[in-house]
């Protein structure tokens, strides 16, 4: 598992980026979801935890692309490719990422 930082320290509406590689970012949706997907757009070379967060998407703010945080599909208007989506995990009040095809997902 991966820190993000402690739940405190991501409050609701806002994004945190990891500077793995590639680029991961975990959003803490206004309803209180929270959800990772890859950074980049793959519509453009952007980040992703700079754009706009609306519900559970989030739009790139290079160019709108609009990605849904729970499945990572696009809406098809730009980036037709998705980004992938990783597991977030809290615990003891921290925020973890475990990313899509890790060991450690397939043993939990």
């Amino acid at each position: 598992m991966i820190h993000v930082c402690s739940l405190a320290d991501l409050p609701r509406g806002s994004a945190r980026r990891l500077p793995l590689d590639p680029p991961v970012s975990v959003f803490h949706t206004d309803d209180g979801g929270l959800h990772a997907i890859d950074d980049t757009c793959t519509h453009q070379d952007a980040s992703l935890a700079d754009g706009w967060l609306e519900g559970c998407e989030v739009e790139c703010p290079l160019h709108a692309a609009i990605f849904d945080l729970r499945t990572g599909e696009p809406d098809g208007m730009l980036a037709r490719e998705p980004v992938r989506t990783h597991r977030v995990v809290v615990r003891d009040g921290s925020v973890y990422v475990l990313l899509s095809g890790s060991d450690e997902l397939a043993a939990s």
